[in-house]
């Protein structure tokens, strides 16, 4: 059985924020209507705690970090506008992920700051989490910031602990995977352009929808440096957390009205789409 309430793929671009959405409100407008959308989805399922798995948060070589401070704090500034964030972390929760994903044999470790307790315990809040949670409901994380350096494979094992973990649990948790993809659509931008950056959305966008996450995983590495997704290891991850007949999506957008491509798919426990 699922063990999230309600699990996402969700985009961290800054503009999606209403409040930094500068003087082009209408670019990544279809993507922040579906962001709405999905934080009403959440809400709805009544989250006691939401995993938030980021690409840009707190990076230790070869091993998952689990935010274990006693809160997170952060903030995004674009177009002139500023956006800010405070969130409670659940230790329990992160202690269970972590004592998990050991007993696997996955590299894995909670990290602090500061003090073990007390509002000086307080670790940085990045964007990739601070841009979903924006629309999300206002309960206790966890953030997880995977290692680029393991296999596709220790990311899907990693998914395995994680819901192991959620299982033990007493409380509801929701799942969010922040994913942002191919960063090589325009020349203009801060990678260049590539023709892969088309080829590898398009393909991610068709995994999405026919609920074959794990074929992401087979994507050549050439392929993947000329495309530059961020979102392929955070997907791997709620393959691993939610088995293959149990993932009843909906998937709601792609974009890519900048440089980068951006995608909105949600996870029911039950088939049933909410309204």
């Amino acid at each position: 059985m699922n063990p999230f309430v309600f699990a996402c793929i969700a985009p961290h671009g800054g503009e999606i924020i209403p409040e930094l959405k500068g003087i082009n409100p209408d670019r990544m407008a279809v993507t922040r209507e579906n962001m709405e959308k999905l934080g009403n989805y959440m809400s709805q399922a009544r989250p006691d705690c939401i995993v938030v798995l980021t690409p840009h948060g707190t990076r230790i070589k070869g091993i998952f970090s689990i935010s274990d401070s006693e809160k997170m704090m952060g903030s995004w500034e674009e177009n002139d506008g500023f956006y800010g964030m405070e969130k409670l972390v659940e230790r329990d929760l992160a202690k269970i992920i972590e004592d998990e994903a050991n007993k696997n044999g996955i590299l894995a470790s909670t990290i602090n700051y500061g003090t073990s307790s007390g509002p000086i315990s307080c670790l940085p809040l990045d964007w990739g989490a601070i841009v979903p949670l924006r629309f999300m409901p206002d309960v206790p994380i966890v953030v997880i910031t995977s290692p680029r350096e393991l296999s596709f494979d220790d990311h899907l094992k990693f998914g395995q602990s994680l819901r192991n973990a959620v299982a033990q649990y007493s409380g509801r948790v929701g799942l969010i995977a922040s994913c942002d993809w191919a960063h090589t659509h325009d020349e203009k931008g801060p990678y260049g352009f590539s023709p892969a950056a088309k080829e590898l959305d398009e393909q991610a966008v068709k995994f999405i929808k026919t609920n074959e996450l794990e074929k992401m995983a087979e994507f050549e590495s050439s392929f993947i440096e000329a495309a530059k997704p961020d979102g392929i290891w955070q997907t791997m991850i709620l393959a691993g957390a939610i088995h293959p007949d149990e993932r009843h999506v909906e998937f709601l957008s792609y974009e890519n009205p900048t440089y980068f491509g951006l995608i909105c798919a949600g996870y029911f426990t039950n088939e049933k789409i909410q309204s």
